[in-house]
């Protein structure tokens, strides 16, 4: 698979993105404390729960960022923005040195964030609402653009003459998986019909996969947005003896041996590991530096392709627990 050179410029190599500019102004947050050598304390709320296999890699980023720069990294997630938001005030309560959110709902979560600025803590969002993280005050946003992402998928898909697609969205009221599914939609010259699923009952999910392949034997492909339905997607194939081609967003042990097998084309790769490593590398720079990193623009953390071509490579580190 090739790459498109505009994906290509979304890329960001850390070392310019630490030294490219210097920071013109320092939020309240940068503390005496740290500044006289104290311990900084990193505050990561996202929307992933414990023990979902992405946000683990997210948190092991953060943690061992964390471990290097001899920062306190606490962690937690809930996928409801009511019960996320409280995370949020819990967080500011203890007055962090910088705080680390993912945003599904952006507007589920909003009050909370803009609290924690005018707080003055400095604030990076990571992974969802990137659209929405400059407006609520923000310093950057690490991630990729979901749409941008959806596009090369489309592109992808494309190329290997796909025209009717089903979308599995996995999180009712998620805007970066809905933007996903646009972005492939706007590129893939074809039908992208969008399918709701639970994924919390992959089971259930398999069966909803197969059933749209049983009753439309035209569904020549199959997006899913997160490994643990991709495999269920597969299997979901598999069992409707369908010959849709099955491609998906993020990156496991078990994709990268499904697309070493042939049974997935390509994973869009987002980087987790990155997004919990750079903001915590990010906020300990300001704390004991005053550098502010990404004037007010993201850090794109993606998107790649991990393909046949790479997988190889990927799942040595995907084994570790990073990729």
């Amino acid at each position: 698979m090739k790459f498109k050179s505009r994906w290509m410029v979304g890329l960001v190599v850390l070392p310019l993105a630490l030294t490219g500019c210097t920071a013109t102004s320092n939020t309240a947050a940068t503390t005496d404390a740290a500044a006289s050598g104290e311990k900084v304390t990193i505050a990561v709320v996202t929307h992933g729960s414990p023990g979902d296999t992405f946000w683990d890699v997210v948190k092991s980023g953060a943690e061992q960022a964390g471990t290097d720069l001899g920062a306190t990294v606490t962690y937690q997630g809930d996928g409801d923005p009511v019960k996320q938001s409280q995370l949020i005030d819990a967080a500011i309560a203890t007055k962090p040195d910088g705080l680390i959110v993912s945003m599904a709902n952006p507007d589920g979560v909003k009050n909370a964030v803009e609290r924690a600025v005018s707080a003055g803590i400095p604030v990076i969002t990571i992974n969802s609402g990137l659209e929405q993280s400059k407006e609520f005050g923000a310093q950057t946003h690490i991630g990729q653009s979901e749409f941008i992402a959806g596009q090369g998928a489309g592109e992808q898909l494309a190329d290997a003459d796909v025209s009717n697609v089903i979308c599995v969205i996995h999180e009712a009221g998620n805007t970066g998986l809905e933007e996903r599914c646009n972005g492939a939609a706007d590129t893939l010259g074809g039908t992208v019909s969008n399918v709701q699923v639970d994924v919390a009952n992959v089971a259930d999910a398999q069966n909803t996969i197969k059933s749209k392949l049983l009753a439309d034997p035209s569904i020549d492909g199959v997006l899913t947005l997160n490994p643990g339905i991709a495999v269920a997607a597969s299997q979901a194939i598999e069992e409707a003896t369908s010959t849709a081609v099955l491609a998906t967003f993020d990156v496991s042990s078990d994709v990268t041996q499904l697309i070493l097998d042939d049974k997935i084309l390509f994973a869009v790769d987002q980087q987790p590991y990155s997004q919990g490593y750079l903001p915590v590398t990010f906020l300990t720079l300001q704390a004991r530096n005053g550098d502010v990193v990404g004037g007010g623009l993201p850090v794109y953390s993606g998107p790649g392709f991990v393909t046949k071509d790479n997988a190889d490579q990927v799942a040595k580190f995907a084994k570790n627990g990073t990729r």
